[in-house]
């Protein structure tokens, strides 16, 4: 079946169009743009007027895509902007309009079981298991520790993301040493809330998903330009990983904006992001040490929700209503 997913976070709108047959899930159009719906959202508790613009006018584009690729059926999920803003309505009635289907507005605990279903369909046979798939987005960040053959042990979603912190504590080039603390102590207190619900010393590995794990990746492997078939499946030390978030940590806007890799929308909260990535793999080694295993190495993984809605849109079809438009 010819299917489409389309994931609008609290940073980036993106659209996956592909072939799925059974589990496999083959890419036709992967698409990202930064629209930076959440902008704003945790200080004021609603989407701004430019936010919805900039979606809306992305969905248009996704919707022509769709008709252009004989979609079949679509599901657009939309994350933490979306659930934690009061005028949400006129989000899913905007989007509805333009696309032909309403967005399902997931809770933390449905968006962290759509990212391990769409991290799993990826993962090579014969990994650790079970692992932990930590997707760290702009609004939240959803851990998950499964196993790839035999479901879902624990989820937790945090509300902590490269959005979210930045605007709250991070906005100084570089951060100051009061912000940075600020930050951590917001993220190692969602960490002891979340690890109520996760044993992260059950794990055998961690997996990472999304724009900053990515983009702390191509750092890590020191890419020019932004190579998904290098990243996907990447697999980096404790210490590259940190390494890599640090230098992030300390650097300027202009030396961010020089590299090949980043996304113009990412350059700004990417020091939040990498501040999020490292509390997290911290903690993870800790546990995992304490429990007497090693964390070996950290996979990055392109696979994420997105995959996870392309899965859902196959099973559940939902046909998007023609001729529908602003």
């Amino acid at each position: 079946m010819r299917v489409a997913g389309i994931d609008c976070g609290t940073n980036s709108i993106r659209l996956l169009i592909a072939d799925v047959d059974g589990g496999t899930v083959r890419d036709v159009v992967r698409r990202m743009e930064i629209v930076r719906l959440g902008q704003g959202v945790d200080r004021t508790g609603r989407i701004a007027d430019a936010s919805l613009a900039r979606a809306f006018a992305r969905t248009e584009e996704y919707a022509a895509l769709c008709r252009r690729h004989a979609v079949e059926s679509i599901r657009f999920a939309a994350t933490s902007a979306a659930r934690d803003a009061r005028n949400r309505d006129a989000f899913v009635d905007g989007i509805a309009a333009r696309i032909g289907v309403a967005p399902s507005i997931l809770s933390g605990g449905e968006e962290a079981r759509m990212s391990f279903e769409g991290a799993s369909s990826a993962l090579p046979a014969g990994g650790p298991d079970p692992v932990l798939t930590v997707d760290l987005g702009g609004g939240s960040t959803e851990i998950v520790l499964g196993s790839v053959g035999g479901g879902i042990l624990g989820t937790c979603s945090m509300d902590v993301g490269a959005v979210r912190m930045y605007e709250r504590h991070m906005a100084g080039d570089p951060p100051a040493s009061e912000q940075i603390a600020a930050a951590r102590a917001d993220v190692r207190a969602a960490l002891d809330l979340a690890e109520r619900r996760v044993d992260l010393s059950a794990a055998n590995g961690l997996v990472g998903l999304a724009g900053t794990v990515t983009t702390v990746t191509a750092a890590a492997l020191g890419l020019e330009a932004y190579d998904p078939a290098r990243i996907h499946g990447a697999v980096l030390s404790v210490r590259q990983t940190l390494d890599a978030c640090e230098w992030f940590l300390a650097s300027r806007h202009a030396e961010r904006a020089a590299l090949g890799f980043i996304h113009p929308g990412r350059i700004d909260v990417i020091t939040a992001g990498a501040l999020v990535w490292g509390e997290v793999v911290r903690r993870v080694e800790e546990r995992m040490a304490a429990a007497g295993r090693m964390l070996a190495g950290i996979t990055t993984s392109e696979h994420d929700i997105l995959d996870g809605l392309a899965l859902w849109a196959a099973r559940e079809p939902q046909a998007p209503v023609t001729g529908r438009r602003a």
